[in-house]
């Protein structure tokens, strides 16, 4: 699977990871999806390293599990650092 496939599985799979945190993490949509891109090109890499998984077919179940577990991994660390602040009148 090439660069473009990445990106298209990664706006996909931030779009998910969104659907499955919401309000959880800081930025609007466009940022979540580039998160999710992140995530993505993440889970891909490191599933390759410790599963051993060919991630080469957009199609395959496997691809898009690593790249939405990446993305909300990605997600869950961006709403640790840059969450929403509590102000003084919460």
């Amino acid at each position: 699977m090439g660069f473009i496939g990445w990106i298209v599985l990664g706006l996909i799979a931030g779009a998910l990871a969104k659907l499955i945190l919401p309000g959880k993490q800081g930025g609007g949509f466009f940022a979540t999806l580039i998160l999710g891109v992140v995530g993505a090109l993440l889970g891909g890499f490191l599933g390759g390293l410790i599963f051993d998984v060919d991630l080469a077919d957009f199609w395959s179940w496997q691809t898009w599990l690593l790249a939405i577990g990446g993305a909300i991994i990605v997600l869950l660390i961006w709403g640790l650092i840059f969450g929403r602040k509590k102000s003084a009148r919460d």
